[in-house]
């Protein structure tokens, strides 16, 4: 592997696993009642329990991409949306988590073993794993955002506050 080949690859675990100018979700709801986690602030369309189902949603189709398969694009933005706004008890919001988390490793592990940069149809697996970290890490400052409209920021692990 050239040395450009691994700084790519680091650049893209980075984004990915929340480090750098990123934030992971483990430190974005760290110390998050899951009670918080389905309340909209006044004026915001989707709860933090929603964002998190939707960026699992994301997650799953690019690593269905990244096996070879063929996922279809919902029609309508809101096909990207599933779930309820709140979930119903602690253990379904625990294992959002870990559904998250499960997706995460599965996208990490792909992109450590594959060839960042061999096209399949028009588009390489490092567009997609940079488009997934890049889509992840805008929802997740939405995350950031909410709790500190909810009162809940920064969590008990710190957390920029500027």
């Amino acid at each position: 592997m050239t040395a450009d080949r691994k700084i790519l690859k680091k650049m893209i675990l980075n984004a990915l696993s929340g480090k750098g100018a990123h934030v992971s979700v483990k430190d974005a709801v760290a110390g998050l009642d899951w009670k918080l986690s389905g309340v909209p602030p006044e004026g915001v369309s989707h709860s933090i329990f929603q964002l998190l189902n939707h960026m699992i949603y994301w997650n799953q189709w690019v690593v269905n991409w990244l096996a070879g398969q063929k996922p279809s694009v919902p029609k309508h933005a809101q096909g990207g949306w599933p779930g309820r706004t709140a979930p119903q008890n602690a253990a379904e919001w625990r294992e959002a988590l870990r559904q998250f988390d499960r997706g995460l490793g599965t996208m990490t592990s792909a992109a450590e073993k594959a060839d960042l940069l061999a096209k399949r149809g028009t588009k390489a697996p490092l567009e997609m794993l940079q488009t997934i970290a890049s889509h992840n890490s805008y929802h997740l400052g939405q995350v950031v955002v909410l709790r500190q409209r909810l009162c809940a920021w920064p969590p008990p692990c710190g957390g920029l506050t500027w």
